[in-house]
């Protein structure tokens, strides 16, 4: 039995004198909790019911590949050169047995990761390490994802959508019970099913080792309530607000006015940033409240929210702890997540910038404190929110997992966490005591996520045709989940990866990050590097002057947008004229680059080198010719919405491997170019520019009828699109006094008015009719997509029409949704009846 402190006495207390409101019962004379759970009915009500009265259905399960009504069959999965045995189920209606209490004894011999991507792939290696085998599991989206063939074995557990597949618990246990294992246990990485307190409490009484806290600390951290409830008693400082039961509109309104605008309204199960709204003004509350229970609800299950007092200048500060079964918990420091869109963090770093070390001591151990209320073991964060004017923190929540941004502790400590998970799981006491662990240098990470910085972060989907991360190494891991070919779909979280780099120092590992972003090469889809090095420059960010509305505060430097850069003194405004200066000349060099990246294809073609076939060139390009084009290219900004700037280039070729490239426009540019490729592949190049050397790379892919060439040069990244085929042979050797032409490309323009989808996703809610009349601004519809909602609003005044949009319906990123259609100026207003 584990030692029980004080304060987790305390706890137990006042969790019994929550009785019923809880939805916990006692168990037995030891004070034991048993977690509150939820059938689908209740969770679809909001409303928890006790242990005793669900999961009945998990008393009589059959071991061996069953579970309910389903079984499974196995055959056998070719991946890497040798056959893994794969799973998918079968109906059956077989009676079940007891559970074999000896599955929950001795060392874990096989691991099956309940998730998907990135933090599945980071699991099985430190398994691997370990000689334990790995179980991957997957859906029909995933069938030949990275994480797929990195395990052992992979069972296929249902479609793409996660609530038909990786929130499943019926079929992730199924699935870890056909591993035919003596001890198998389940990682649940982050997010899906790993703080899902039903399914904890379900792999005991399977006999499956469950890699993570007792199912009580979940419960009792999980709801945000019950937990700042525990963390007053433990005596951890918690930010003043209501934590009820009570969920009456009118009780939370007025709450929420005695707290005092503004107020920040979160979902009790809530994380990540999901169901969670600030309300500035009461006259906002009702729609925000209405917001995030439904984001709430289509996350969690459960709509109950809790009402805080919004700080006005915080920082995110969170402390890393880790408990066992004989009762030691120690903090492994603190990591700083203050900088953060939509509520969710962007880059984190350890140890935190700007705090001395009597802030460290008393904000980890109050992070132990909180870990010990609730007898915790394993891996968690718990997360405090420091307010910059006083220097005061205080409790927000407990994640009762392994974090996202975990490596960056590692990389400070020297310690594999998902080790000491295992460690821990196989009921051995931590590797070190707190005066063991000790900082070593700095370290960042930050996440790349496809998603469309300038139209406000949404999330993006679609294939990753060029995909290059920079090298790792002993001080840069980058953590992903893809490769060149993937997809990013629409039905998961749209983190590409994760970028981790340390040094001896803060602006050491900075310098490491920054050189990592501009290495790293992503085409296909819209991502936020490019905004990551902004964030990395940032003057303010270099000095460690972070906040959690640190981009709200530098959005002018960090999110150029249209109406910024319309003032020519503007600093984004003359950013921008340098970027479309420089998008000239490295226009210039991708023209260059593709007509070398043909002939270079003709080599490969002969050589059995992977690459592109110059056969195959509609240009029009041949070695050992003179050769001469005309080509229009269009410059996409990375930072500006539906921005692009034509550039015009005349690039001719003589014998002597030489090439002329002249850009027209306001300001002429010439520019004299020689190249060839250092390596195998065609698509990394070095050029002679003008006498001066440089080393770029191209990816060049069709999607969508465009034909896009991505270009990087040195810290630089430019992407321009061009028709395909619309190369036009001005003059070769061959072909002296023929018809000059220059077929030019033309693109379609939404008409004013065209209400477009900013994202591909699901619609929720519609707000508006045929023949409304709507102002600029007004909400329109709301869409949803990795469980992230969207207003989209109208553009311009006017009245809707072609609104035939219907709740549940699927639309494509750019796809017209309606169209508001302007009242002529000269027109009666059509509510006026004043004519006879």
């Amino acid at each position: 039995m584990s030692r029980r402190s004080d304060l987790y006495t305390q706890g137990l207390k006042l969790l019994l004198e929550q009785g019923s409101s809880c939805g916990l019962a006692v168990r037995s004379s030891s004070a034991l909790i048993s977690n509150g759970s939820r059938d689908s009915n209740s969770a679809r009500q909001g409303r928890v019911v006790p242990t005793s009265d669900v999961g009945s259905s998990f008393k009589s399960h059959l071991r061996l590949g069953r579970f309910g009504n389903t079984q499974l069959s196995s055959f056998l999965w070719p991946v890497g050169g040798h056959c893994r045995r794969a799973f998918s189920p079968t109906s059956s209606s077989q009676s079940s047995a007891s559970v074999d209490e000896e599955k929950l004894k001795g060392p874990i011999d096989k691991i099956l990761i309940a998730n998907r991507g990135e933090i599945a792939c980071r699991v099985i290696k430190t398994a691997r390490r370990l000689g334990i085998k790995t179980v991957a599991v997957y859906s029909n989206a995933d069938r030949f994802s990275m994480h797929v063939k990195s395990a052992d074995e992979a069972v296929h557990i249902g479609p793409a959508p996660a609530s038909l597949s990786y929130l499943s618990a019926e079929k992730i246990l199924a699935a870890a019970r056909s591993t035919n294992a003596k001890v198998v246990a389940i990682h649940p990485g982050y997010g899906f099913l790993s703080e899902n307190v039903h399914f904890a409490e379900s792999c005991k009484k399977e006999g499956i080792r469950f890699i993570g806290p007792p199912s009580t600390a979940i419960h009792a951290m999980g709801d945000k309530s019950v937990s700042k409830k525990l963390m007053e008693a433990a005596g951890v400082p918690v930010v003043p607000g209501y934590h009820g039961d009570d969920q009456d509109i009118d009780l939370l309104q007025t709450e929420a006015r005695r707290i005092g605008y503004p107020v920040l309204i979160k979902a009790t199960q809530g994380g990540g940033g999901k169901g969670m709204r600030i309300v500035l003004e009461e006259n906002e509350f009702l729609d925000c409240l209405s917001s995030a229970q439904r984001e709430a609800m289509a996350a969690f299950g459960d709509s109950r929210v809790l009402i805080e007092k919004y700080l006005t200048r915080p920082r995110h500060i969170e402390v890393q702890i880790f408990g066992d079964m004989h009762g030691n918990v120690v903090h492994l420091f603190e990591r700083d997540c203050s900088v953060q869109r939509r509520h969710q963090k962007i880059i984190e770093e350890a140890p935190a910038p700007g705090i001395n070390e009597e802030f460290r001591q008393q904000i980890g151990q109050a992070a132990v404190n909180a870990a010990k209320a609730v007898a915790y073991e394993s891996a968690g964060t718990v997360e405090f929110i420091v307010d910059t004017l006083t220097g005061k923190f205080y409790f927000m929540e407990m994640n009762t997992r392994l974090q996202v941004e975990h490596p960056i502790t590692e990389m400070v400590t020297g310690q594999d966490l998902v080790e000491w998970q295992i460690l821990v799981a196989n009921g051995e006491p931590l590797p070190l005591q707190q005066d063991q662990l000790q900082i070593s240098g700095h370290a960042f990470e930050a996440r790349v996520y496809a998603e469309n910085v300038p139209r406000g972060f949404l999330p993006a989907a679609g294939t990753l045709h060029h995909y290059n991360p920079p090298p790792v190494s002993s001080t840069v891991r980058v953590e992903t989940g893809v490769g060149e070919g993937d997809s990013v779909s629409v039905y998961y979280d749209p983190m590409i990866a994760k970028l981790v780099a340390w040094g001896h120092d803060r602006s050491a590992a900075l310098v490491k990050l920054y050189d990592c972003l501009s290495k790293f090469q992503i085409a296909g889809l819209p991502t936020n590097i490019p905004f990551l090095k902004a964030l990395a420059k940032h003057p303010a960010f270099v000095a460690g002057e972070v906040g959690t509305h640190f981009i709200d505060q530098y959005r002018e430097e960090l999110l150029p947008s249209a109406s910024n850069t319309r003032h020519e003194s503007s600093r984004a405004a003359v950013s921008i004229y340098l970027d479309a200066k420089a998008a000239r000349q490295a226009a210039a060099i991708a023209a260059v680059g593709m007509c070398l990246t043909s002939s270079l294809g003709l080599q490969v073609l002969k050589t059995g080198v992977e690459g592109w076939g110059g056969w195959n060139s509609g240009s029009g390009f041949r070695l050992n010719h003179s050769y001469s084009r005309l080509m229009t290219m269009e410059w996409k900004s990375d930072t500006l919405e539906n921005s692009s700037v034509p550039i015009k280039l005349s690039t001719t070729y003589d014998r002597n491997a030489k090439f002329t490239v002249e850009v027209q426009g306001e300001e002429p540019l010439r520019l004299t170019v020689t190249g060839q490729s250092p390596g195998d592949r065609c698509r990394d190049l070095h050029l002679d520019v003008d006498g001066q050397s440089t080393n770029v790379s191209l990816a060049q892919y069709f999607q969508n009828g465009i034909n896009s060439v991505h270009l990087w040069q040195e810290d630089q990244h430019y992407h321009f699109t061009i028709p395909w085929l619309s190369f036009e042979r001005e003059e070769s050797d061959d072909e002296q006094g023929s018809d000059k032409s220059h077929r030019e490309q033309t693109y379609s323009t939404t008409a004013i008015g065209a209400v477009t989808a900013p994202m591909a996703g699901r619609v929720v809610k519609v707000l508006v009719e045929n023949g409304a009349r709507v102002k600029k601004g007004e909400p329109l519809l709301v869409l949803e997509a990795m469980k992230m909602e969207h207003v989209v609003r109208a553009p311009v005044e006017g009245l809707v029409d072609g609104a035939h949009l219907v709740v549940g319906q699927q639309v494509n990123d750019n796809m017209v949704l309606l169209q508001i259609k302007e009242r002529r100026q000269n027109l009666p207003d059509e509510d006026d009846d004043d004519s006879e």
